[in-house]
């Protein structure tokens, strides 16, 4: 079955870094979008930022753009996440999702697969 696996989550100091990385299997990696998505607590999840099949498309949030970096490495079936210039209002668990028609979409709707998710805390 289809699994996705964050990691790299952890407490952090404002205008500190992180880098999450989201491990795929399951499916075919390479052929699939993918996403980051967060939620704060008592929020509704957002988009963060998004990566088409090739790599060669890239979506942000506003919020994030400047700041966060996504990329992948379809040899290893991963999708990772710099975080860079981090803020408080960047606490939230971060999710990675996968969606089959590999645009790199921006609705949490449209994507097929949730990772569990990994914790980000950053401290003012």
């Amino acid at each position: 079955q289809v699994q996705l696996v964050e990691s790299g989550g952890g407490f952090v100091q404002a205008g500190g870094s992180l880098r999450l990385s989201c491990v795929a299997s399951g499916l075919s990696f390479s052929t699939y979008g993918m996403g980051w998505f967060r939620q704060a607590p008592g929020k509704e999840r957002e988009f963060v930022t998004s990566i088409a099949w090739t790599g060669g498309k890239t979506y942000y949030a506003d919020s994030v753009k400047g700041r966060f970096t996504i990329s992948r490495d379809n040899a290893r079936n991963t999708v990772n996440l710099q975080m860079n210039s981090l803020k408080p209002e960047d606490t939230a668990v971060y999710y990675c999702a996968a969606e089959r028609l590999g645009w790199g979409r921006t609705k949490g709707y449209e994507y097929d697969y949730w990772g569990q998710g990994t914790q980000v805390t950053v401290s003012s």
